[in-house]
């Protein structure tokens, strides 16, 4: 997992997963553009353990399908 993938390529490579880039490159809008996976998983709390084992200085999160239907956002 060393190389820089875009977006659309992280999407594509970890369909409905959390993925955990480290250095993630943003644009204007402080949006994804690209990084380097560092952990990913289907699983919700082994997602959160793999992040809480590397911990990143420079890090971004995403989940790249539909968020279940159970879960709750906090704004």
């Amino acid at each position: 997992m060393d190389e820089v993938l875009t977006l659309a390529e992280i999407e594509a490579r970890y369909p409905s997963e959390w993925v955990l880039m480290e250095n993630p490159e943003l644009d204007r809008h402080l949006e994804v553009v690209r990084g380097k996976v560092i952990a990913h998983s289907n699983d919700r709390k082994e997602f959160e353990r793999q992040a809480l084992a590397l911990r990143p200085w420079s890090s971004a999160s995403l989940h790249t399908g539909p968020f279940p239907e159970d879960m709750e956002f906090l704004l």
